[in-house]
């Protein structure tokens, strides 16, 4: 990572303060808080209105007429989850080639028809949900949802089409497996998860690839992608029925069909493991921590999302006190908390040079211990909250970002009524919470780790602090599949 300097400025304020007597320096120095945030403003969540479709497609429609644009979002609600244990990556697959061509045109045709109208459309897959969403003007609108309904329904999946993105992977895995920032996130989501969806990794290696098919791609397809498992946001310059008219139209003519029932396991209880991934030569060690999470639609959610704020989020954050502000051990300091629909992960991340690599791990877990420990600083609640609070309007802004609040509402079965009332639960929030869903959902003795770096510059480090039991694997051995975290063949040498 890289400093900016402001060189001149720099040079002028220290040749004035070196001049100023001791006095001076002290009478000028700042000595007030800085300034509270402004009180927040009421923000009523915009009006809206569902509608199922005769074939289960569940609709929301949204007007908002502040510019003369639509956007939408269709949601499926399959991803990576969905894929079969032995073929990782078939849905991702499925999304990158749905704009790719479809039965009825081609993949030039797609684009050109989305660029002459001035619009935009994009596709992806996610945990649970793959997505096409878009904006167009407002007298585009039946032909962008014309489009989505076709890519959605009919996708070619062309052989050719499939060899390209194929030949994609392959070179975007290559480049990967040589980046610790992403064998890190990976190991640390396999960790915490074990063999759940969660933490199932996607292909890591081109032979898991290549197991890929058309077919898998085609039975994938047709099993999740029906109307009954879709959710349709449209929000802008249109009134609800003109909404619900071009849906229809669009859409109306999907054909019905049987959802599989997926069931998941529990995710497995917080086991304390520490893997190592050597990278002989690295200067630098990346770190993360994690343990599993309680999901989306759990009653302490906005509780334990302040909780993981204050220990290393937006608002508030000790990570980044304790490693960057007091001991300059690092560039930044992170926690984040995903939560989905049946678990979630709480995960804190940095990464510091490979001599200060077990004193940044032993710092960063104390903090998980005293969150537990002591009582919050109201100071830091109200950072957190006035955060969250005075975020949520930047949330709904844009179509795009209001149809995102009340599909997700939907996708998890929420009720939309917490929409209205979210900054009022957010103040609700007490001290006292804080440490109770910290001592009822955080297991600082039982956290999985992982350390990606030059094993033989900090091994010794992690003994004198503490963690005294490690796994250590040569990056080349690492086999997320495996339950030693080995490739076959490494361990059968061991």
């Amino acid at each position: 990572m890289k400093r900016l300097h402001r060189v001149g400025l720099a040079a002028v304020v220290l040749m004035a303060s070196l001049a100023a007597p001791a006095a001076a320096q002290m009478a000028t120095w700042p000595k007030e808080s800085p300034p509270r945030p402004l009180p927040s403003r009421r923000v009523s969540f915009p009006a809206f209105k569902l509608k199922t479709l005769a074939n289960g497609l569940q609709v929301l429609a949204v007007t908002q007429n502040e510019q003369p644009a639509v956007s939408y979002r269709l949601l499926i609600r399959a991803g990576a989850a969905q894929d079969a244990p032995g073929k990782p990556g078939v849905a991702a697959f499925v999304a990158a080639l749905m704009d790719q061509g479809t039965t009825t045109r081609s993949a030039e045709a797609i684009a050109n028809a989305i660029e002459s109208a001035g619009g935009a459309m994009g596709v992806g897959a996610a945990n649970e949900v793959t997505f096409v969403n878009g904006a167009v003007v407002k007298d585009k609108v039946a032909l962008a949802l014309d489009l989505a309904s076709d890519i959605v329904q009919r996708p070619a999946f062309d052989p050719g089409e499939i060899r390209r993105q194929m030949d994609q992977a392959i070179s975007g895995l290559q480049v990967s497996a040589e980046d610790p920032e992403f064998i890190a996130n990976s190991l640390i989501d396999r960790l915490v998860f074990g063999f759940h969806p969660y933490g199932r990794p996607g292909p890591n290696s081109v032979d898991a690839l290549r197991r890929i098919t058309r077919d898998d791609m085609v039975a994938f397809h047709k099993a999740w992608f029906v109307p009954n498992n879709a959710l349709l946001a449209i929000v802008g310059d249109l009134t609800t029925e003109e909404a619900f008219a071009a849906a229809e139209k669009a859409f109306g003519g999907w054909a019905k069909g049987k959802v599989p029932v997926m069931k998941f396991d529990e995710p497995p209880p917080p086991t304390r493991r520490v893997v190592v991934v050597d990278r002989p030569g690295s200067v630098q060690t990346e770190i993360r921590i994690g343990q599993i999470g309680i999901s989306r639609t759990h009653p302490d959610y906005v509780p334990v999302d302040m909780a993981l704020r204050i220990l290393g989020g937006e608002g508030a954050n000790r990570l980044f006190g304790v490693l960057r502000s007091d001991r300059g051990l690092t560039y930044g300091a992170s926690a984040n908390y995903r939560a989905y629909k049946y678990g979630g992960s709480f995960i804190a991340e940095t990464d510091t040079q490979s001599s200060t690599t077990g004193q940044v791990l032993r710092l960063a877990v104390d903090e998980f211990f005293r969150l537990q420990k002591e009582p919050v600083d109201p100071r830091e609640l109200r950072g957190a909250q006035d955060y969250m609070s005075g975020n949520f309007p930047l949330t709904i802004e844009t179509p795009a970002a209001i149809a995102m609040q009340v599909l997700n509402q939907l996708f998890f079965g929420l009720s939309l009524d917490e929409l209205e009332t979210y900054r009022e639960e957010v103040d609700r929030v007490s001290v006292a919470d804080i440490q109770r869903v910290a001592r009822q959902f955080l297991f600082p003795d039982r956290l999985s780790i992982v350390l990606v770096g030059d094993a033989s510059t900090f091994v010794d480090q992690l003994k004198a602090m503490g963690f005294e039991q490690f796994e250590r694997i040569p990056a080349a051995q690492l086999d997320l599949n495996a339950p030693n975290l080995r490739k076959a063949s490494a361990a059968g040498r061991d």
